[in-house]
């Protein structure tokens, strides 16, 4: 680690520490004691001096540039002009990663590994803003959770766990979270009431993937550029989307499929293996209402589905017995989508129905991306590397009591067992 990142590694922490100064007093309904803000003085003074030194740091590093360039310059003969690429723009994605392999030192890919969070040059280079957003381009098949769910933006410091307030609705309390109301006679006591919240932290965890090519195609990077943006994009976006869905928040999310997921209704199956009508009504009628909620289902249970009938055997999924006209694409008017990660029939998970806007997810730094010729060397082929950091769960900590029948529970996610 050079000199600089150092700094800017003790700048970061003493900038958290001034954060978790303030916030303490915060948390805790108080001012900062005298004690406290001596010290925080003391890390606003040390901040300014690393400020300072990186500064002059910097100033030094780039005199220092300079000057390795005029006492190792080569001696070349004047052939005509040289070509001064510095100054020009990297063209695209593919183009960037062609100089991650074959250029490293190329001046334009610097100010993208200055902003890998002072990990050095084994982070890799932050993917320019220009192109991150084609790389996470989100089609609807792609991301279905993600593009419902409520995204916590990155912030600073982007990797670190943000806790979110959640009401404690549970049957011990009551859909408000504790808080009582009565009516109360001229003169009478009024009744004493509380709040009660829970804390739901969530904390980016990395994840991380690399695809191997050919030198050959990506030394021709403009014909690369769109393979590779899609084919990194769908790969990031799919693993996010599974641990979505089914995560065991073992660095990585929590998923409304796993056990640790307490406030998902696990609704039981009427039979082993099928999905039946009965189901489906259960289903629906455990969903907490008021939202935009989704069926979201395997493919293999389309057979299930069509084959759905009512008490009086008769169809409530296909318009019509001799199969004219469009497959209906929903269930009780709320859209069904076939699902690509859904597990498959039998599964618990076939079939869901949610309303995801109260899944959080909380997204962290990158992505970043690096390449590296060394596992493939004399294959001529070159393994690029992207990371990204990430994390997620549901808001509620449980079930929802139904205001006046606290034994009845409902939820935004209902699984079928």
């Amino acid at each position: 680690m050079n000199k600089i990142e150092e700094l800017r590694n003790r700048l970061s922490q003493a900038v958290t520490q001034m954060r978790a100064l303030l916030d303490k007093a915060s948390a805790e309904g108080r001012d900062n004691t005298e004690d406290e803000m001596t010290s925080y003085r003391a890390m606003e003074s040390s901040v300014d001096k690393i400020k300072q030194e990186i500064e002059r740091e910097e100033k030094l590093a780039s005199l220092e540039d300079e000057q390795r360039k005029v006492v190792n310059e080569p001696h070349k003969p004047n052939i005509g002009i040289v070509i001064d690429r510095s100054k020009e723009p990297i063209e695209s994605l593919a183009h960037a990663i062609y100089l991650m392999r074959f250029e490293p030192d190329d001046k334009r890919l610097r100010e993208y590994r200055e902003q890998s969070m002072g990990i050095g040059e084994k982070g890799g280079f932050m993917v320019p803003p220009q192109w991150s957003g084609d790389l996470l381009s989100i089609a609807p098949q792609a991301a279905v959770i993600r593009q419902r769910a409520t995204v916590i933006p990155a912030g600073t410091p982007p990797d670190s766990a943000i806790t979110m307030p959640a009401l404690d609705q549970t049957a011990a309390q009551n859909m408000y979270g504790g808080v009582s109301v009565s009516w109360t006679a001229e003169g009478g006591t009024k009744a004493e009431t509380d709040l009660n919240l829970k804390e739901v932290t969530l904390t980016p965890q990395e994840l991380a993937g690399h695809i191997v090519v050919t030198d050959k195609l990506l030394r021709n990077w403009g014909a690369a550029d769109a393979m590779l943006k899609k084919q990194l994009g769908l790969a990031l976006i799919a693993a996010q989307e599974n641990a979505f869905l089914s995560g065991n928040g073992a660095s990585k999310p929590i998923g409304i499929l796993d056990a640790a997921c307490t406030a998902t209704i696990s609704y039981a199956r009427a039979g082993a293996g099928a999905i039946a009508f009965a189901d489906v009504r259960g289903m629906y009628a455990r969903l907490k209402f008021g939202g935009s909620p989704v069926w979201i289902g395997s493919q293999t249970i389309l057979p299930q589905l069509m084959a759905m009938v009512d008490a009086g055997s008769n169809s409530v999924w296909l318009p019509n017995k001799d199969i004219i006209g469009p497959v209906a694409g929903t269930l009780f008017g709320i859209p069904l989508i076939l699902y690509d990660r859904s597990p498959a029939l039998g599964t618990k998970g076939d079939l869901v129905l949610a309303d995801f806007s109260y899944y959080l997810i909380k997204d962290g730094s990158g992505p970043f991306i690096d390449a590296s010729p060394h596992v493939y060397f004399t294959n001529n082929k070159t393994v690029i590397k992207i990371f990204t950091n990430v994390d997620g769960q549901p808001w509620l900590t449980a079930p929802i009591p139904l205001e006046g029948s606290a034994a009845n529970t409902v939820s935004p996610f209902v699984v079928l067992q």
